[in-house]
């Protein structure tokens, strides 16, 4: 399926779906510990924005925006997407197209593994995400990656270590806090 049509699909209500390079994928709904995983984050980055919002535009969850890929035909949610540039005041079928975050952060379910590090990070490199972080409570990690060079340089942290994203200055995520709010 394309993006086109996909655009145009008649969902079922209460269920969620993203279109992962022309396949249609019904996304489950989070249970509490990955909502409690994106509360976390978001308690430590909506201060930040707060106090720096000359710096950061937006902070959006997968419910207020998408993600295009259109050379792959797919539609992404991501679990947040941090904006450093301001809303484009241009039609709302170009927005998704035209503005993209610059760091997209996922919280990896069990249903969600293979595509967050399989096929995301090429999804998200290729329309100009600038860092992508991978949340995972299972293994106990996080894993940065960040656009190098066309590429993804890749970290993996895990607790006590915080993370510091050049993006964000003075920003330092406690990767352990976001751990333990899944517990």
């Amino acid at each position: 399926m394309s993006l086109a049509e996909f655009e145009q699909a008649e969902t079922e209500g209460g269920r969620l779906f993203e279109l992962g390079r022309g396949v249609i994928v019904m996304v489950d709904v989070p249970d509490r510990p990955h909502v409690r995983q994106v509360l976390a984050l978001r308690d430590q980055i909506d201060p930040y924005r707060l106090s720096n919002s000359n710096l950061i535009s937006a902070v959006l969850t997968g419910s207020e925006s998408k993600l295009l890929c259109e050379a792959l035909d797919s539609e992404r949610h991501a679990d947040l997407a941090i904006y450093l540039s301001p809303m484009l005041e241009i039609d709302d079928s170009s927005l998704w197209s035209a503005w993209i975050p610059e760091i997209v952060i996922e919280v990896v379910s069990p249903s969600s593994r293979k595509r967050d590090y399989e096929e995301k990070p090429d999804e998200y490199l290729q329309i100009g995400v600038k860092e992508y972080w991978i949340v995972d409570a299972e293994l106990g990690e996080m894993v940065a990656l960040r656009r190098s060079r066309g590429r993804w340089a890749r970290s993996v942290l895990r607790p006590p270590e915080k993370y510091n994203s050049p993006l964000l200055p003075g920003f330092e995520l406690d990767i352990a806090a976001v751990f333990a709010a899944a517990k």
